[in-house]
């Protein structure tokens, strides 16, 4: 598999070698968590970087654990191979502090089978001056020179960039192709996405574990539906601040905001069995004042069963009346039932929000909601005036309304703009944001 058509290079190795900080440093901001504690780093999370002129994919995965004692580490190491078999070029990272051990000539031995070439980076070289003792002793694992890095420091990483590039594949033309559908999977703990994820896929690219919290960092996985690009974003379930304690914690929150930051579209994952929650209100909330489009993924719909699924489908319209305009569909990662439609709804809605509305049929859109409802006015009685209507941006639809009083504008006048916008142009699923700008009426207007 590649980035979109790109190349990819996977960092392997064993566990809390610093596969994460370098893939943070060659990255140049902080995707992966790092943390002094093996095993944080469970899923493949992938990045597209560019060096010297070539953009390839780099994926981060868990710690090659050579005989895994537990399930959960058994699904790491799976991973980890997968990961070797899409790439293009693998980066074995050893530890110089701990020096080499034998797990280390075990994972070498398994990429010397897969047959890709292979970098060997010697990290936690802090000083310039021990990069040459230190990665002697790797020579040993019979996979070229090693390279002396420090992923905290930097040193040394534009060489072993250098390296990786010199075995790329040749660029071809497919390594440019149309922006992907960018879509964050969001939703409080254990609502079933890292399953809806690997059902969107079609395989299990992301780890699943009934204990809640398994997600740690926001995992980008890349796919075409229907011949388009999509990057979905699975993030750690959204919780309130105040209950965040643990650092490991506040890091997985802060992912999925960030997560929320870098994509267009949320799917927000609703656990239908249970109904919606005040979490699941507030993370619908967040999404759309962040200014996000947004579909509402009504998962584990396979439980619920006869009366109760016409309830539930009222609670769920009920609660989240402050985000109607989202679409919902019923779905179940476990059967498959209306997965696929997410992702058609996906398209939708980011073309919604990537639309822009002429001037004059927007106008006359605005004339036709004040024609249909009185305009509030102020304590004198001056009613609001809106002189002229121009979109200024997208992502998400913006509209600039200038009228002669800004302040006597009310929330529940907007929103009655806002519905009728909806009536005449398909805004399905984005939200839309209006800026008011005080102006003089032209002569011969009222004010």
């Amino acid at each position: 598999m590649s980035v979109g058509k790109l190349p990819l290079v996977a960092l392997v190795g064993r566990p809390n070698v610093g596969k994460s900080a370098l893939f943070n440093r060659i990255a140049r901001r902080r995707l992966a968590i790092v943390e002094d504690t093996p095993g944080v780093t469970r899923d493949r999370l992938y990045t597209e970087v560019e060096w010297s002129g070539r953009r390839f994919g780099l994926v981060d995965t868990g710690g090659y654990v050579p005989r895994p004692q537990d399930p959960l580490t058994e699904q790491v190491r799976w991973q980890a191979e997968r990961a070797v078999e899409e790439a293009d070029v693998v980066v074995l990272v050893v530890d110089a502090q701990t020096g080499r051990v034998p797990a280390d000539h075990e994972v070498a031995e398994v990429l010397r089978r897969s047959g890709k070439p292979v970098v060997v980076a010697v990290n936690k070289v802090d000083s310039p001056g021990e990069g040459a003792a230190a990665a002697g002793e790797f020579f040993a694992l019979g996979l070229g020179d090693p390279i002396p890095v420090s992923a905290l420091h930097g040193l040394r990483v534009g060489e072993l960039l250098d390296r990786v590039v010199a075995h790329l594949p040749a660029p071809t033309p497919e390594e440019v192709e149309e922006e992907p559908v960018r879509v964050s999977v969001v939703g409080r703990p254990n609502v079933g996405k890292s399953s809806l994820v690997n059902a969107l896929v079609g395989s299990p690219r992301v780890v699943v574990d009934e204990r809640p919290g398994t997600t740690r960092d926001a995992v980008d996985t890349y796919l075409r539906h229907r011949g388009r690009p999509f990057v979905l974003v699975d993030t750690a379930g959204l919780r309130r601040r105040a209950r965040v304690t643990e650092s490991l914690e506040f890091y997985s929150v802060r992912r999925a905001e960030q997560a929320l930051e870098r994509s267009h579209v949320a799917i927000l994952v609703v656990d239908a069995s249970e109904g919606v929650t005040d979490q699941d209100q507030r993370i619908a909330r967040e999404v759309t004042d962040r200014g996000k489009a947004l579909v509402v993924a009504a998962n584990k719909w396979d439980l619920v069963k006869g009366p109760l699924a016409e309830e539930r489908a009222k609670q769920l319209y009920h609660a989240l009346r402050h985000v109607s305009f989202a679409p919902v569909l019923f779905v179940s990662a476990k059967t498959g039932r209306n997965v696929a439609r997410l992702l058609d709804a996906a398209v939708r809605v980011d073309h919604a929000h990537a639309l822009r509305v002429p001037t004059g049929p927007l106008n006359r859109a605005v004339e036709a909601a004040e024609a249909a409802h009185p305009a509030p006015a102020d304590a004198r009685g001056r009613p609001l005036k809106i002189y002229y209507a121009t979109q200024v941006s997208t992502r998400p639809p913006t509209v600039a309304l200038f009228v002669n009083h800004p302040e006597v504008a009310t929330e529940a006048y907007l929103r009655h703009l806002e519905a009728r916008l909806r009536e005449r142009f398909d805004f399905e699923g984005t939200p839309i944001r209006f800026v008011l700008r005080a102006r003089r009426p032209r002569r011969g207007n009222g004010a």
